[in-house]
């Protein structure tokens, strides 16, 4: 893949201290440079912004499994859902993809071929592509040979996640839409039942099984978080594990309790540009409000990262370089990226192009290659 060296020149850039009006921005070698390189391109009437680092994202499905079951080429899936994220300004994508108990879309199975369909496509996209393997805790079979996998797989990234309905187990009830979930994981509703209360009944052992497993993956490098916390204790037992990432907290406890430690928040960003959340959990724009978040992500929506940061500067809650940190350079310093990030010489040309007037997405760079181009940007590229 060939890397540009170019001069963007009239545009506004935002900068580590802030926004330059009719500034300029050099790259070459994938890299941003301090000179003039290459050739000039005139992006009067644009913003050129940090490409968006996305911490987690589940969107990607739709590509991988647009009919009901897999697609047989998952690469071409893969590739497929690249392009989306490129056309939302994001740089790089961590995709969220879950190894659990509920089978189908979420099973090992189709999970195995996920990561290997990543693997394979990785080489052949511009987008910096970076698994993420969400584990259900409570699928204790699968304990000892995940280290294994999530080193075939180079997955750097592992989230723990229950979503066993244990008030209902422990009620002896069934849980609403049981029947569905069992279908779609091509279950017997009564098999899968009865699999949702021997799981439960083996709660007790999860927690010793899930202490030996963290730290066998934190000792291998793996970044390690947790999902929904709730309440103060949860943070704390997920901290004790060494998972020091807190996804999408559901209450203010448990995100004041992460951060007043040191962990890293991560909010989604539908959350902000819905103006709450879905489920009823804790609102993104007031724990952002309250400084208790690190960075949004687009949970399962990829153009919301963009809107929230844009929604966060119109509101007047914050001014666009914080917003905009939360895409950005937060992201990247939760995940150790240290090359990226910021508009700054050494650091990768990660480069999102706006549309001042209707804030679109006009053009995305990824380490100095165009990964998105649209319209009347490309006209000024190809002049």
């Amino acid at each position: 893949m060939t890397m540009l060296e170019l001069t963007l020149t009239g545009a506004d850039v935002l900068r580590p201290d802030g926004l330059e009006h009719g500034g300029e921005l050099s790259f070459a070698a994938g890299q941003i440079q301090t000179d003039r390189a290459g050739r000039q391109i005139d992006l009067s009437g644009y913003r050129i912004l940090p490409g968006i680092i996305d911490l987690h994202g589940d969107g990607f499905e739709r590509h991988l499994a647009p009919r009901r079951g897999a697609m047989k080429q998952m690469t071409e899936g893969v590739i497929a859902a690249e392009a989306e994220l490129a056309a939302n300004g994001i740089t790089t994508g961590v995709l969220a993809q879950f190894y659990s108990w509920e089978g189908g879309l979420r099973g090992p199975e189709f999970a195995a071929q996920v990561f290997e369909g990543i693997k394979a496509a990785r080489p052949a996209v511009v987008t910096d592509l970076i698994p993420q393997l969400r584990f259900e805790i409570h699928l204790l079979e699968a304990y000892d040979n995940l280290p294994a996998q999530i080193a075939e797989w180079q997955v750097p990234y592992v989230v723990f996640n229950d979503h066993l309905p244990h008030e209902r187990l422990a009620q002896g009830k069934k849980p609403p839409r049981l029947t569905g979930q069992a279908l779609k994981a091509g279950r017997n509703p009564e098999v899968h039942w009865q699999m949702l209360k021997d799981m439960h009944a083996r709660r007790p052992e999860v927690p010793a099984a899930l202490d030996r497993l963290a730290a066998a993956l934190g000792a291998a490098g793996v970044c390690l978080g947790s999902h929904d916390d709730h309440t103060e204790e949860d943070r704390v037992i997920w901290r004790n594990r060494g998972a020091l990432i807190s996804e999408f907290p559901e209450t203010m406890e448990a995100a004041e309790a992460a951060k007043s430690a040191g962990d890293h928040v991560i909010l989604g960003s539908p959350n902000v540009v819905r103006g709450g959340s879905h489920k009823g959990n804790a609102s993104a724009v007031e724990l952002i409000a309250m400084g208790l978040c690190d960075a949004l992500a687009s949970d399962y929506h990829y153009p919301s990262p963009r809107r929230a940061a844009l929604m966060l500067e119109k509101t007047g809650l914050m001014d666009l370089s914080a917003a905009w940190a939360l895409l950005s350079e937060g992201p990247a310093r939760i995940l150790g990226l240290d090359d990226r990030g910021r508009l700054e010489s050494g650091k990768r040309a990660d480069i999102l192009v706006l549309d001042k007037q209707t804030h679109r997405v006009a053009a995305t760079i990824s380490g100095g290659q165009v990964s998105y181009m649209s319209g009347e940007i490309a006209g000024r590229f190809l002049a």
